[in-house]
């Protein structure tokens, strides 16, 4: 067959004969043109192969012979056309226009049919008495090698085309794939493909497998994996993981570390009680939030409505009481500031599967045996991780064709990407894939992650109104020194490392919501020290004194029935001003 242009070409296509294979030969653009076809940009160059599916009548073009202008139909015209007898050459035997003639009318389809190749000119009563030339325009529906979708073509396309059906009987239209739609076939797995695209995100992962994701790489698909993986994040660093459910190491727990009530709060699980130690003091506030000095061990139970804000219930034990008392009962506010560490007492070897089954995530643990199947297990160098959350999400086990012993899995949810299936064979034997039972994740992708794990996006609850600011025309005084032996004792506790904060609590277990108190509850009476206050006996009310200079005698017996310091009558009213300002 000659090659035509590609509208003469459908308009004497028979449709009874679809589908058809065309080739592209030539055109305005020679070795290739792009064209905007149905909104997207496609390429057609010459030699490429087109299978035509469908086609379909759009409008078709009247111009008027004698003036030019032109006039659109839609294919539903109800109009009749006749044949222009006197602008038509002498009609043949072979040809249909004497039975046409004897004829009515003809519908615009059929007008169309009778045009065929040539351009026959015909009236139209309802358009005018002018004889017209009809261009019918088609939109056809086409596949494109290694193209996803289906094109849809004009007819008007300036390209001369080919007809190739007859020898083209064993061509194969390959139809790109998304990765992710891979998760659905799992019947044609295990499968060759070769990428055509790469990933259309960000990296996800710091690992070397990843770069090689490329267009023109072949992997080998091998099965799905539906192993679960645990989200995992460096306390001492920016460092994040994503740990298989197929990890051997071993774990140990580690005790949590809080910055303040609130953080507090929200790792409390319903129904069980979390117990620290109070790591910073704590001022008080008033009478209802008495201080909390280093070394205090706290039994956190429940949130209590207390008013118009809520509080932490709490209990505060001391070492003297014996194992019937239950402590002195506090209500701490939830933007009371500290540091607090976690009271554990458990030194059993745990598999991750048995951490995420027994213990409520998040928690902080630390890796006392690495996996034996990776050749550096970077997880034993951290002194402690945190487990923050559990993800389930389906991963394909891969590999690349000159590496088959080499596996990695892929997440197609999150690393998607464009390929095309292939025909060759695969190998039989799934591969190994111990490099992916840790997987370092980018800091761009893990807070990605962190959006969307669920009540990771929930804002935090309200934080209570803070206490009012002190006047500033009070000037505080310096606080006195500690005495050498809590010094000391504060000295040894410094060593044990501070709270940090991060975005790892916006995974912590949403705040349970309090409970409403039928009456404000109030501290029990027991005798505290202030932090940082020098006080190695009850105080004694301050007797008045007088202005007068003492003598030195006076002094001597001062000294001997007394313990504390004289204070000028001016400076304790002072004292008792900022005792009155700022209660302590």
């Amino acid at each position: 067959m000659e090659p035509l242009s590609f509208q003469e070409y459908i308009c004497s296509l028979d449709p009874t004969t679809l589908p058809r294979i065309l080739r592209i030969c030539s055109g305005v653009y020679f070795q290739g043109s792009v064209y905007e076809i149905s909104g997207n940009e496609c390429c057609l160059s010459t030699g490429d192969l087109l299978k035509i599916t469908a086609v379909t009548l759009q409008k078709v073009v009247c111009e008027n012979v004698h003036t030019g202008q032109t006039t659109e139909l839609l294919p539903t015209f109800k109009g009749l056309f006749q044949p222009a007898l006197d602008l038509m050459p002498c009609p043949t035997p072979q040809g249909p226009l004497p039975g046409v003639c004897r004829k009515k009318g003809l519908t615009l389809h059929q007008a169309l049919e009778l045009r065929g190749r040539q351009t026959q000119p015909l009236r139209c009563p309802t358009i005018g008495p002018h004889a017209l030339l009809l261009s019918p325009v088609y939109e056809v529906q086409a596949t494109m090698n290694l193209r996803r979708d289906e094109v849809k073509i004009p007819s008007t396309l300036e390209v001369d085309v080919e007809d190739v059906t007859e020898e083209s009987q064993d061509v194969h239209f390959s139809r790109p794939l998304l990765l992710s739609e891979v998760l659905g076939m799992e019947e044609v797995l295990p499968t060759q493909a070769e990428i055509l695209e790469g990933p259309h995100s960000a990296t996800i992962f710091e690992s070397a497998w990843v770069t090689r994701l490329r267009k023109g790489q072949r992997l080998q698909i091998h099965s799905c994996s539906h192993t679960w993986r645990v989200l995992a994040s460096a306390r001492s660093g920016t460092r994040r993981f994503l740990l298989s459910s197929a990890y051997q190491g071993r774990f140990r727990r580690r005790p949590r570390q809080f910055a303040g009530v609130q953080e507090l709060a929200a790792s409390l699980q319903s129904g069980q009680q979390l117990h620290v130690v109070v790591m910073q003091d704590c001022e008080g506030r008033e009478d209802d939030v008495p201080p909390l000095s280093v070394g205090d061990r706290l039994e956190a139970r429940q949130l209590l409505l207390a008013g118009a804000s809520t509080r932490l219930l709490c209990l505060r034990h001391s070492e003297e009481e014996g194992e019937e008392e239950e402590g002195e009962e506090l209500l701490l506010p939830l933007d009371l500031g500290g540091s607090f560490v976690e009271e554990v007492c458990d030194s059993k070897k745990y598999r991750l599967t048995e951490l995420v089954e027994l213990l409520p995530l998040p928690c902080d643990v630390r890796v006392v045996a690495t996996d034996p199947a990776l050749e550096r297990d970077v997880l034993g160098s951290f002194p402690a991780l945190r487990l923050e959350a559990r993800i389930t999400q389906p991963f394909l086990v891969s590999s690349f064709c000159e590496e088959p012993d080499k596996g990695f899995e892929i997440p197609p949810q999150w690393l998607d990407l464009s390929l095309v299936l292939t025909e060759e064979p695969v190998r039989s034997q799934a591969p190994s894939t111990h490099c992916s039972h840790v997987e370092e994740l980018t800091e761009a992708f893990y807070y990605k992650l962190l959006a969307q794990l669920p009540g990771g996006s929930a804002p935090p609850p309200p934080r209570p109104p803070k206490p009012k600011v002190a006047s500033r025309d009070v000037q505080v005084q310096p606080r006195p020194a500690p005495e050498p032996d809590r010094a000391r004792s504060r000295g040894k506790r410094s060593q044990v490392p501070r709270p940090t904060t991060s975005s790892q609590t916006r995974l912590a277990q949403p705040l349970p919501p309090p409970l409403v108190l039928p009456q404000k509850v109030k501290s029990r009476t027991t005798h505290r020290s202030t932090p940082n206050e020098y006080s190695p006996r009850p105080r004694l009310p301050a007797a008045p004194r007088s202005r007068k200079v003492p003598s030195d005698t006076d002094m001597e017996r001062s000294s001997d029935e007394h313990d504390y310091e004289v204070i000028e009558e001016d400076i304790q009213k002072t004292i008792k001003k900022m005792q009155t300002v700022f209660p302590f």
